[in-house]
């Protein structure tokens, strides 16, 4: 059985995420959509409230599996018997970043792969920073996640301007 694993924050998990786990789960047995759980920026969401969205996300994906993770990725594969680690390539930025990372993570785990999916086109532009920045100032993201996403999304920011505690961070990558 070959397992592979689709890491990254989910906050929040959008049309593109979902695009290139589905299309990675048919080239394996399984795909594990891990949810990281301490990254290094800003997040909306807490890592339970991420699980669940990505798991709602996923409920009626069989070869999809949805789990929470902390620590180096490769040492996930490792404890998981997991193989492959999946990325998603939305622009010519990406890929600098990416092939560092596999790079990086072939020195410390060479027997672990890493493979990158193309994102469709539809979704060059969508990242989880465009779509926080969009929904954080009222705009519409219907067309860019789940409605259950939208929904939470718009909750949240609902929340946060009632505390005032919105802060606009736009990253170079999520």
């Amino acid at each position: 059985m070959i397992k592979a694993v689709f890491p990254g924050t989910y906050d929040p998990i959008h049309y593109g995420h979902m695009d290139i786990a589905r299309r990675a789960a048919r080239l394996f047995d399984l795909l594990v959509v891990a949810v990281y759980d301490r990254p290094l920026k800003n997040l909306v969401f807490s890592p339970e409230e991420r699980i669940s969205l990505v798991s709602r996300a996923f409920a009626n994906e069989p070869k999809i599996q949805v789990t929470g993770y902390s620590g180096l990725t490769v040492d996930f594969c490792k404890k998981n018997n997991i193989q492959v680690i999946v990325r998603g390539l939305r622009v010519f930025s990406d890929f600098e970043q990416e092939f560092r990372m596999a790079l990086a993570n072939h020195r410390l785990s060479p027997e672990v792969e890493v493979i990158a999916l193309i994102t469709n086109e539809e979704h060059t532009f969508l990242s989880s920073t465009t779509v926080r920045e969009i929904a954080s100032l009222g705009g519409n993201v219907d067309s860019m996640v789940p409605p259950f996403v939208a929904e939470a999304l718009h909750q949240r920011f609902g929340e946060m301007e009632d505390s005032q505690t919105i802060s606009h961070v736009t990253s170079l990558r999520d």
